[in-house]
């Protein structure tokens, strides 16, 4: 397996099906959205689960789990109030209450490494429930 980056702040690798993913997600859009999770025990952020083009926000949501951390990208399309269509790509940093402290400390130092790699990000959204990172929450974000 070929890494793709090194984070140099947590010593965490970034795989290269992360970019890549991101990279289809950006220019040819058959993701909606993308997880990813850190596997701590070889120090690699990777691929978590991928949401194809027919699903939606409420996938994504209903993909992080309640007592752990991940990230997420995800592939917001909207009509401005010129009749523009337009996509708008949001980073969402989760960390639920009920995740461990040291799962939440990785993820905090880990993030700005993965941002990095991930070229192409508009908002970036920290939650650690569910309504902070809600649909409305995005939509007012990207008007």
């Amino acid at each position: 397996m070929a890494m793709a980056f090194k984070m140099a702040t947590t010593g965490m690798w970034v795989t290269d099906e992360c970019k890549n993913s991101f990279m289809e997600m950006k220019w040819k859009r058959v993701h909606r959205f993308i997880v990813f999770k850190i596997d701590e025990k070889s120090r690699l952020v990777t691929v978590d689960k991928v949401g194809g083009p027919g699903e939606g926000y409420d996938e994504l949501a209903a993909s992080l789990p309640n007592d752990d951390c991940r990230y997420a990208v995800f592939d917001f399309d909207f009509v401005t109030v010129d009749n523009c269509r337009k996509s708008k790509i949001f980073f969402i940093a989760w960390s639920p209450t009920e995740s461990r402290i040291r799962a939440k400390m990785l993820y905090a130092t880990s993030k700005d490494g993965l941002r990095r790699v991930l070229d192409g990000i508009h908002y970036e959204l920290q939650a650690t429930d569910p309504t902070e990172m809600g649909f409305d929450v995005i939509r007012d974000r990207a008007k």
